[in-house]
């Protein structure tokens, strides 16, 4: 999916396909890498090589994206604990797309706010139909302490505990490698004195 954006004189191809924005979003969760790579790196996947031959217009590009991602809301700070985790939870979506919507998520394209409203769409009846991922959800949030019954607050904590999100959930070797192969096709290379990335003046410089 692809929309088109002009800065200056200058047209951009953003690709705004539900999986980019998923695979962004775990970017720019990730500490062990600085802002700038994480900036560079959600740039090179939204706009490919384009995005990065002008750096004057980096601010814009990743602005634009970020404003896309969040589909122009305002992103709160919250301490509330998330119940759903895009990777973790890709097996209960795709099931839920595909019995609510008869969507085969692994062969459709679908721009993120389509997504965003067909995720935020999924059955959710406490007396009638409700997709597998929100069933999911609705069991992560109750809450223990609100079941007076001994054994039913004992089956229900170990339903909790069965599909419990990872905390610290740390990317793979799979998917560092998939990280550390990107950042090297931006140009970044490991510095010799620490684990940081750093520009690699062979082949691209910072404008």
């Amino acid at each position: 999916m692809i929309k088109k954006i002009q800065i200056e004189d200058t047209i951009y191809s953003a690709n705004v396909d539900f999986r980019i924005v998923i695979e962004c979003n775990k970017i720019a969760e990730d500490k062990e890498i600085s802002d700038f790579e994480r900036g560079l790196a959600i740039i090179y996947m939204v706009y490919g090589e384009k995005g990065l031959e002008n750096s004057n217009h980096y601010e814009l590009l990743l602005r634009w994206a970020l404003n896309y991602f969040s589909c122009g809301k305002e992103v709160k700070e919250t301490n509330k604990k998330p119940d759903m985790d895009f990777i973790q939870d890709m097996d209960y979506i795709e099931a839920s797309f595909m019995s609510d919507y008869h969507i085969d998520l692994e062969n459709v394209e679908m721009d993120w706010h389509k997504f965003n409203k067909l995720l935020n769409g999924l059955s959710n009846s406490e007396t009638g139909n409700c997709c597998i991922l929100n069933r999911v959800r609705n069991l992560r949030n109750i809450d223990l302490k609100d079941i007076k019954d001994k054994d039913e607050r004992q089956r229900i904590k170990k339903a909790k505990q069965e599909v419990a999100l990872k905390e610290n959930n740390k990317p793979t070797a799979t998917q560092i490698k998939r990280r550390d192969d990107l950042l090297r096709q931006l140009g970044l290379e490991r510095s010799e004195h620490n684990d940081r990335w750093k520009i690699n003046s062979r082949n691209r410089s910072k404008q």
